[in-house]
């Protein structure tokens, strides 16, 4: 092609359906270096800038993108077009369609018009949608050990994606779990990095359609993203967004290690993570997002930051972070702050604090990994004309639910069976626990919503198949009879009594634990009933990570873990009944004692990595201990439900304040809602404050503190008790905008037996408290916050 007639396209000048055709005709003589650069001669440098922000749908309009467009933008968790996170995939596609349109409208004076790419997270399945097909989450996918199924649910989930003119999936998470309390733990393949890898990989070549680097995204697919670049699994206490510490080589020998694979699988990008390494915040780290990622692993395409993760750098806001883009980003994910971000990065580049060849090297990434989708080609079209696009069919299709439902049997890893599985043909039994027939509980977190769970009811999912209703129908077909009970009772005594029970979904750091002890007594409680009327049990536990509950192993005559299963509960019966073998493996360890300390390998596991029953292995588990301190402590609340306990008394400075409440030395103390009508306090400090609980008694042990910091400490805060002071600064600086959080103070880094507690703040600080308990906390359990 003449270069009078390229530049004419590129200026929108040639008639086209949609307003014009943003960018290059293909020229089989002319390199993809080379189309790149010429797009970038002829760009503004405003519009250079606007390739490197990423705003939210929630924050940024169709009129806002056609004047500053920008080179992406995001639905969050609880995001959804025109206000609505349930909207109906037809918005999803109107909406794409509507950036599009803006993005490519002409510009003047012949500069390129760049489409706009759309991200989502869709992590196991296209989950924000209503009616996409829901698949197990990472943790059952590593419990299959199967690629080739992971390949298939990644080509699945693409086209889904691509219905609804969504162009990015924020997907394979490849982080190498080691400490489960993490919240994010079933994100994770597996403990083993060789498993994250293989399946990682294959993920990506589902996604994508491609499986090496440099070839274009196969039509009807995804761009995929390697996340969260790294150590995210590895954060000390398991606390999301923490630090990971350790010798630099090991630590990239086992967390990084996912990354080669997803590399040579083709990926385009990599996304950075929210957590430090060794103190350093991985958004601004150069060493390793330009060092290790770029040049020891030999990454070209983009790196991506996580939802403000840039603001985490010291000196930074939402805002201003020139540092993240010269660490290596290249592109920002600002939700909210978009305009503001545009500004001062502007600015920077104008006055050479960021330096126009780092500018241009960030926005030739953007523009190769959009050229590599087929959105920089002559005649692009709108996200409603591409392949599968507007095909809305595909969103929870029979053929995709079939794939869903195969991962879902195969994920089922067997613990313990003393001979009741397979379940028999024509047996009668009780399906018994709320969770079997909560479809939102069964996909966990990630799923319509952020958290997942809450207000989500089995109306929410149209299509999908709950435990319960695919126990049910199995029933039926084996010529039996089933009967379900949320509470566990029944009328006639049942064969077999199937209890379904778990943790209740959550998403990253609000599904952090301070322990690995299952706590809740639903299905211990229905286990042990139906064992003292003699009838056979079949635990099935639902979760996001394995749990130390010993005692429900005891109760139960045969045991199996879960995990998340999603969308399609027939896959838990296909494996009860026998229609699939049971061939699941654990791709975590197991923990046998209820310390509360993770577990990776054999040191520590009831049963190890790779454990797992196949029918006819009817081996018993010996009875398992059940005494656990971490469930037997002794607590004895100094504050809770918005009451000083008995004998408990509380100071701002040396002004008493009655129940918690009023001013005195620097701290004015107001009643709050949190659960219940002032269940909870507002501590405001002046700087220098302090904060006082003291005990008439003489009571021991640890402290437990729930609370909540909206802001970061600007200044140090110090915990006493016990004549030791602690700075818990980097803690709560951890903590801060992450919702109501739990504090654990123990004989690790304070005495036992303070009589009193006391917060200091060396700057003005706003904590939430709602309560602090005095407990009989374990030996082993770390401090944490």
């Amino acid at each position: 092609m003449a270069a009078a007639a390229w530049s004419c396209l590129l200026a929108g000048c040639a008639t086209t359906e949609v307003a014009a055709p943003p960018a290059t005709a293909p020229v089989a003589a002319e390199s993809e270096d080379a189309r790149i650069a010429a797009l970038l001669s002829r760009m503004s440098l405003e519009h250079k800038v606007a390739q490197l922000i990423q705003p939210q749908i929630n924050s940024v309009t169709p009129e806002e993108m056609r004047t500053y467009r920008y080179g992406s933008y995001l639905n969050g968790g609880n995001g959804g077009p025109y206000g609505n996170e349930y909207a109906p995939a037809a918005d999803w596609l109107k909406l794409a369609d509507e950036m599009w349109d803006a993005s490519t409208a002409p510009l003047s004076n012949g500069e390129p018009a760049i489409p706009a790419i759309w991200g989502t997270d869709a992590v196991h399945g296209h989950t924000n949608v209503v009616g996409a097909t829901i698949f197990p989450h990472n943790i059952g996918l590593g419990a299959t050990g199967d690629a080739d199924l992971v390949r298939r649910i990644g080509a699945a989930t693409a086209a889904e994606i691509a219905a609804t003119g969504i162009d990015w999936n924020f997907s394979p998470t490849v982080a190498v779990a080691q400490d489960d309390r993490w919240g994010r733990t079933y994100e994770s393949y597996s403990e083993d990095p060789a498993v994250v890898a293989e399946l990682g990989a294959a993920l990506v070549e589902g996604l994508q359609g491609k499986t090496s680097p440099g070839g274009h995204i196969g039509a009807g697919h995804v761009i995929a993203t390697a996340k969260h670049f790294f150590g995210d699994g590895g954060t000390t206490h398991g606390v999301d967004q923490g630090n990971v510490d350790g010798d630099p080589a090991m630590l990239e020998a086992l967390h990084a290690r996912p990354y080669p694979a997803a590399i040579a699988a083709g990926v385009e990008a990599v996304m950075a993570s929210f957590n430090s390494i060794n103190g350093t915040k991985m958004h601004g780290n150069k060493p390793l997002l330009t060092g290790l990622l770029r040049g020891r692993m030999g990454f070209t395409g983009v790196v991506v930051g996580d939802w403000n993760g840039h603001a985490q750098i010291p000196g930074c806001t939402n805002s201003n972070c020139p540092q993240a883009l010269l660490a290596g980003l290249d592109i920002y994910m600002v939700p909210d702050d978009a305009k503001a971000l545009h500004a001062s990065l502007l600015a920077q580049v104008k006055d050479g604090t960021i330096p126009m060849t780092r500018l241009d090297e960030a926005v030739t990434r953007v523009l190769r990994m959009k050229l590599r989708a087929g959105l920089l080609d002559a005649g692009a079209k709108r996200p409603s004309q591409r392949v599968n696009g507007g095909d809305l069919a595909l969103l929870g299709s029979p053929e995709h639910r079939a794939i869903a439902r195969e991962a879902v049997a195969k994920s089922q890893v067997l613990l313990k069976n003393d001979g009741v599985l397979p379940l028999k043909a024509g047996a009668s039994i009780l399906v018994a626990g709320r969770a079997a027939d909560d479809i939102a509980q069964a996909a966990g977190g990630w799923t319509l919503t952020w958290q997942g769970g809450d207000d989500l009811t089995n109306a929410h999912f149209p299509g999908a198949t709950s435990i319960w209703a695919g126990l049910r129908d199995a029933a039926t077909q084996a010529g039996g009879r089933a009967v379900y009970s949320p509470s566990g009772s029944y009328a006639a005594k049942p064969d077999v009594a199937i209890v379904v029970f778990g943790e209740k979904p959550y998403a990253e750091f609000a599904g952090d634990r301070k322990d690995m002890v299952f706590a809740d007594t639903e299905g211990l409680d229905l286990l042990r009933k139906y064992r003292a009327a003699g009838i056979r049990t079949v635990a099935v536990f639902l979760s996001g990570r394995p749990l130390w509950m010993n005692r429900e192993l005891n109760a139960a005559d045969a045991f199996v873990a879960s995990w998340l299963p999603g969308g399609e509960g027939a896959g838990v019966a296909d494996m009860l009944y026998g229609r699939r073998a049971a061939t699941g493996r654990l791709g975590f360890s197991w923990p046998a004692g209820c310390n509360g300390q993770p577990v990776n390998g054999p040191e520590g596991a009831l049963f190890q990595r790779g454990y797992g029953l196949s029918f006819g292995q009817t081996a018993p588990v010996a009875k398992l201990p059940e005494t656990c301190a971490i469930l037997d402590a002794r607590s004895a609340e100094w504050f809770d439900l918005g009451r000083l306990g008995n004998g408990i008394v509380a100071r701002g400075g040396d002004v008493t304040l009655p129940n918690l409440r009023g001013s005195g030395g620097g701290i004015t103390a107001r009643g709050i809602d949190r659960n219940r009508q002032e269940d909870a306090r507002e501590i405001s400090f002046a700087p220098g404050a302090t904060l006082t609980l003291a005990d008439s008694g003489r009571g021991t042990g640890g402290f437990r503190l729930v609370y909540e910091l909206a802001n970061a400490p600007t200044a140090p805060v110090t915990l006493t008790t016990g004549g030791k002071t602690i700075d818990i600064t980097a803690g709560l600086t951890t903590s801060a905008g992450k919702g109501w959080r739990e504090m654990i103070v123990t004989g690790a880094c304070a005495p036992g037996n303070g009589r009193t507690l006391s917060i200091t703040s060396a700057g003005a600080l706003t904590l939430r408290i709602a309560r602090i308990a005095r407990q009989d906390i374990p030996a082993g359990v770390d401090c944490s916050f």
